[in-house]
């Protein structure tokens, strides 16, 4: 980028930082480009860490919620080019909350993309510990659930203990299959789960005989067949939303896999950071044999998963894998006797509960957008993640357990 164009960047983001201060939302409505996606920090406060699309829902529903919480202005130190014209900014977040009066001074690093002369998009990487700090345990209400409350759910048997939340599909006797109930209630447990900073790690598993066996065919059958597409494109909203807000939470993800894991159930294999699956269980997309395209992210997955000519045959030729050769293709992680594969999984998420869960968010984070980076870009991403990581209580404690000689107890802050 030449110094005007980055100059004038520069510009149109101090005039952001300024606009929000100052709570001028014609201002900021002018310099956002009306297609604005906002990604920030999972484990922010209020629920609020996630994606932002539009320009109106990320004035709405993030500045403006976060605002009515802390009064905070973002005063920025450094501003970065980098190769593919977007401009990252670096700085601190420096002010108050509102219930306790405590300071907030907090680290951040914005990442913005333009479209001519507006703001199309914002990446925000910030120190979340610091914002719950300075609530000092005030009340502060999480954004209501779309859908049905997670206290009264039919379809998922949702709990948190010892820092694991626990997403155990509950349709026994429809072997899990997902019906426009369970892609609801996944939603509403995905935006629990993102909300609560207990959550350091999340298991998930299915009752009965299979993990899920995907969309539910009775469910759509009861529908006039000149509304399958509507009403499968309705499911798949809620559902897919569910995955993407699970994709970017700090806490890491165990898959226990078993029996039949077929169509959109995939899903619940796809977002997982580890899958540990039963001796027996077969893996399956299933969507040719009832002339559908595919969901639950398998089109992005599987490439990258097991390679592209093998997804291509198990989309086109709906191949059956069992799980050793999932194993051996890198699709799961582990394969263990069926009557183990719940409790090694929960296992595993449990160790995986005592670790440094911001450090967690951050190679989650990292792993997931290499595929879309070049070297330089993912080198520039893993210095900010460690200026992020650097500055939590887990990383500075576990240095000094090091230093004396002792394990790091960490704490997930």
């Amino acid at each position: 980028m030449d110094r005007e164009l980055v100059a004038m960047r520069a510009g149109l983001v101090e005039s952001l930082y300024a606009a929000l201060a100052e709570g001028d939302s014609a201002r900021i409505a002018d310099l956002l480009d009306p297609g604005f996606i906002g990604r920030t920090t999972p484990g922010m406060p209020l629920g609020l860490g996630g994606e932002y699309v539009g320009a109106e829902s990320m004035t709405r529903d993030f500045w403006w919620r976060l605002g009515a919480a802390f009064r905070v202005r973002a005063l920025p130190d450094t501003f970065h080019a980098l190769d593919d014209g977007r401009l990252q900014v670096g700085g601190r977040y420096q002010g108050t909350a509102r219930a306790t009066d405590r300071a907030v001074d907090a680290q951040f690093i914005h990442t913005f993309t333009f479209v001519g002369d507006r703001i199309a998009g914002l990446e925000q990487l910030t120190d979340t510990a610091a914002w719950l700090g300075a609530l000092g345990g005030a009340a502060a209400s999480t954004p209501p659930y779309p859908g049905p409350d997670p206290g009264s759910l039919e379809t998922i048997d949702y709990s948190v203990d010892g820092g694991v939340a626990r997403v155990i599909l509950d349709r026994p006797e429809a072997r899990n299959a997902i019906d426009l109930r369970m892609a609801e209630e996944t939603l509403a447990v995905a935006r629990a789960v993102a909300a609560d900073a207990r959550v350091r790690a999340v298991l998930i598993a299915g009752n009965g005989p299979a993990l899920s066996v995907g969309g539910d065919i009775g469910y759509f059958t009861s529908a006039p067949l000149e509304a399958l597409g509507a009403l499968t494109a309705r499911m798949t909203e809620p559902f897919h939303e569910a995955f993407r807000i699970l994709e970017r939470i700090d806490a890491p993800i165990v898959t226990a896999a078993h029996g039949a894991v077929a169509g959109g159930g995939l899903g619940f294999v796809y977002i997982a950071d580890i899958v540990i699956a039963a001796e027996g269980s077969v893996f399956t997309t299933a969507f040719s044999g009832i002339g559908l395209s595919g969901d639950g992210g398998g089109t992005w997955h599987l490439p990258r998963l097991i390679g592209e000519a093998r997804a291509r045959r198990m989309y086109l030729e709906n191949l059956r894998v069992d799980a050793e050769r999932a194993a051996s293709w890198g699709l799961v992680a582990e394969v263990v006797p069926e009557p183990q594969v719940r409790e090694r999984a929960l296992a595993t998420a449990g160790r995986l509960a005592t670790g440094p869960t911001k450090a967690f968010g951050r190679q989650r984070a990292l792993l997931r957008d290499s595929w879309d980076s070049t070297l330089s870009e993912q080198l520039r991403a893993e210095t900010d993640a460690l200026a992020v990581t650097g500055a939590t209580r887990d990383a500075q404690n576990a240095v000094a357990a090091f230093r004396a000689g002792n394990r790091p107890d960490f704490e997930g802050r």
